[in-house]
């Protein structure tokens, strides 16, 4: 288990990378008036200079995609009850998720803000959950009549 945390560690990193730079395009695109924003003010303004801020902000969404590659090895422990699962992954990837927002200035620095980002977070977690969720009861509701189908006969 520990080398494929590893193995899928460093291969979340060129996605985390390549997720934090296309958001970068998204947010442009949305907010930017035809000019390209790597990063936000306040990063820059906290680094001194936009550079600063993008290699901060490359590296942190490194050590994001990695956090996310590494943890997903959790969903295979079939041990464990899918709440616990479920539990021990959104507790890691928020411990570093949260921080990484927070030092990125991705949310307001303020209680409200903090509270606010969780809460999109949490809601964005759900809907992906959910979403895999019912795909994989899809998926073995078919095997079971398939299954059933084959005793039959």
């Amino acid at each position: 288990m520990k080398k494929q945390m590893i193995l899928r560690g460093a291969l979340g990193i060129p996605v985390g990378i390549t997720i934090g730079y296309l958001i970068t395009i998204m947010i442009s695109l949305i907010w930017g008036r035809g000019h390209y924003s790597p990063c936000v003010p306040e990063l820059v303004g906290m680094l001194g200079n936009e550079v600063n801020a993008v290699v901060l902000q490359t590296v942190l969404c490194a050590l994001l995609g990695a956090a996310f590659g590494a943890c997903s090895v959790i969903w295979e422990l079939e041990s464990w009850s899918i709440a616990k699962q479920t539990g021990i992954y959104f507790l890691v990837i928020s411990i570093v998720m949260l921080p990484t927002a927070y030092v990125l200035y991705w949310m307001e620095h303020s209680i409200a803000g903090i509270l606010s980002y969780f809460g999109i977070f949490a809601g964005i977690f759900l809907v992906i959950w959910l979403t895999q969720y019912l795909i994989v009861m899809r998926k073995v509701k078919k095997l079971n009549a398939k299954l059933a189908k084959e005793t039959e006969e």
